[in-house]
């Protein structure tokens, strides 16, 4: 049974919509100045080829809010502006063209500015994100949020503040809107959405906020952001990592292969954690086959399996496009569910390149 997603508004990010049923979207975040814009430039169009869906700028100074007319005519990608702070900074960004305002309600609460903001995106249609963070909330004592004192949980804080942004936008006349309730805690940010949920039916934006290096902020995106997302929460994703930006647009992709939540273009490697029973180096065959195939393109979807024994090699190779099963120091390669040949271990890697080819 599939998952059945959260009934939401459709929200359109330049050529991109999420929301309804569309398909949730990646999005990653430039990790430049946005004013240095050939390096900007270049690193959208490497989050493009990483099949990333939208990207995020960094709007720290006006400098900043003007790069973007000369960023987009070179980009095919959606454009966020991120703006904390300063709220002349959210007009300006959108004067030069860009396709969505994030702001940040723990730095950006004078009624008569977020109004001004409306006036802004409601002219020029594009969406806002109320983008909270456990890390910023408003403080309790503020004229913008009624939350409860600091011993109340993270989770309700979140709620309750993004509950009080979204009134103010609305009074405002404004709908055109994109929920976010990031925590570096996975516990805090999975009660948080789920609780939104039951709220409203604005598109939400999920992902943990600092979570950390490729592997532990890969590890715990996976769990709270995976989570959601079979629970049908979830409508856009951003893996925030401690690394390239190219990093967080793949384990984001993995998480929606993973979830059946998408398989066109995908590339699907399954292989086995190896035991006792394993006679070969599998380790190293995999990862010398994921090296080889970044540097190639092939037709996608793709499915290829390399598994290291008899248990459930063949039946993995068999449900794949393409696969391997090892018995002692060869494989039997598998196409389409057929049985080929029998391979060695030292041509394996070349044999399924071979086939790949064909």
């Amino acid at each position: 049974m599939g998952i059945q997603r959260r009934k939401t508004k459709n929200i359109k990010i330049g050529q991109v919509y999420i929301g309804g049923n569309n398909h949730i979207a990646v999005q990653s975040m430039a990790k430049t100045k946005t004013s240095n814009i050939e390096q900007v430039i270049r690193q959208i169009n490497e989050l493009e080829q990483a099949r990333c869906d939208i990207v995020r700028l960094a709007i720290a100074d006006s400098q900043d809010a003007k790069a973007i007319k000369n960023i987009k005519p070179k980009v095919n990608l959606p454009l966020v502006a991120d703006i904390h702070f300063n709220w002349r900074l959210a007009l300006e960004a959108i004067d030069s063209g860009i396709d969505k305002i994030r702001l940040n309600p723990g730095n950006i609460y004078n009624k008569k500015q977020i109004k001004e903001i409306c006036r802004a995106a409601k002219s020029a249609h594009i969406p806002i994100r109320v983008g909270l963070n456990s890390g910023s909330l408003p403080k309790p004592a503020s004229r913008l949020s009624r939350a409860a004192p600091h011993t109340e949980n993270i989770a309700d804080r979140m709620v309750k503040s993004a509950q009080d942004y979204i009134n103010i936008l609305e009074k405002f006349g404004f709908y055109n809107i994109v929920i976010s309730l990031k925590a570096s805690n996975i516990q805090d940010t999975m009660e948080a959405y789920r609780k939104m949920s039951k709220l409203c039916s604005y598109p939400f934006h999920l992902g943990v906020t600092a979570s950390g290096s490729s592997y532990s902020g890969a590890i715990k995106s996976s769990i709270a952001v995976g989570a959601l997302l079979a629970e049908g929460i979830g409508d856009t994703i951003r893996i925030s990592l401690t690394d390239n930006p190219q990093e967080e647009v793949k384990v984001a992709r993995v998480i929606l292969e993973a979830l059946g939540l998408e398989s066109a273009g995908a590339l699907e490697i399954i292989s086995c954690p190896t035991c006792g029973r394993c006679e070969v180096n599998l380790v190293n065959i995999v990862r010398e086959f994921q090296d080889k195939i970044k540097e190639q393109e092939f037709k996608l979807p793709l499915k290829v399996a390399i598994m290291g024994c008899v248990v459930n090699g063949p039946g993995e190779a068999k449900q794949a496009d393409l696969g391997v099963a090892f018995g002692k120091q060869e494989c039997l390669l598998f196409k389409k569910g057929k049985p080929i040949r029998k391979v060695s271990q030292d041509e394996c890697v070349e044999a399924l390149f071979g086939e790949l080819k064909k």
